[in-house]
Parts: C-alpha cells; sequence; structure tokens
C-alpha cells in the first residue's frame, strides 16, 4: 500500500508568495495593492479540493507580510442590503465582515479599514457604516464606476 502525498505545500506557497510579493513591492515604491480571491479564513472548499491545503494558508501568508502591510477589507453595499448569507457559515456578509475583522486581530493583524464598495446610501449599509466606526474602525465609501464591470 502506498501512501499518497499531498497535492498542495503550504510552506512553499507561502514562501513562493512572499518572495514575489516583497518582489512586486519594489518595483512600485513598497506600495503594492492585493486582492485575495476566496475566503481568507476557514477555507474548507479550497481544502476539500486540494488535498494537503491548509484551510488558514492565505492568512498565514498574511502574517508573514503583517509588518509590511495594510489591510483594507471590501464589501459590496447590495450585499449588505439584501442581507447576502454566506452559505458556508449560514451568517450575512456584514456579519461575517465583522468576524473576520476580529479573526484578523486574534492572529495579532490590524484592519486599517473597510472599504464598502457600490455606497448608494443603502439603508443597511449605512447602519453597517456606523457599526464599523462605533467599533473606531476607519470607513470609506465608494459608489458605482460606471463602466466598470458589475
Amino acid at each position: 500500500m502506498s501512501i499518497a502525498k499531498n497535492g498542495f505545500d503550504n510552506e512553499k506557497y507561502i514562501q513562493e508568495q512572499s518572495s514575489e510579493i516583497l518582489k512586486r513591492t519594489e518595483k512600485f515604491n513598497n506600495k503594492l495593492y492585493l486582492e485575495f480571491g476566496g475566503k481568507l479564513l476557514y477555507d474548507y472548499h479550497a481544502a476539500r479540493v486540494l488535498p494537503g491545503y491548509d484551510p488558514n494558508v492565505k492568512m498565514r501568508l498574511i502574517k508573514e507580510l503583517k509588518d509590511r502591510a495594510d489591510i483594507l477589507l471590501c464589501i459590496y453595499a447590495g450585499d449588505i442590503e439584501r442581507k447576502k448569507i454566506r452559505a458556508d457559515f449560514g451568517i450575512t456578509y456584514d456579519s461575517d465582515a465583522l468576524k473576520l475583522i476580529d479573526d484578523l486581530r486574534g492572529w495579532d493583524i490590524n484592519v486599517a479599514g473597510v472599504v464598502i464598495t457600490r455606497f448608494e446610501n443603502q439603508p443597511s449599509a449605512i447602519i453597517f457604516k456606523n457599526k464599523l466606526e462605533r467599533r473606531n474602525i476607519k470607513v470609506v465609501t465608494h459608489r458605482y464606476t460606471k463602466g466598470y464591470p458589475g
């Protein structure tokens, strides 16, 4: 009987990603904006489809770079207004954002602020914005950009 090797090497991912990210920051005066797709924490879908994938490997990468990075969390105002549910945890996206901020702090990672995208004064988005500000979290709103893919 042979033992199957993991298809995903978490340590190699962290090493190669952090190395490439740091190289790129040097090209742009130590400023680089990165967008992480999928879940930052508890990415059980990726863990199911990539044998050996650590559901928190993206967070480990961010922790590796935390002294050189500012974290901005973006959330779509329409998802807040529609009370969109995160299927894997059964909570709304705005609740998930608050949970993620707390989780990031638990990893000793500071969130510099939250951007509420495609903000058009939706009542639920305003409530969420106020809730963040009461927690001393900087909030920036961004309106719809004409011609930008929706």
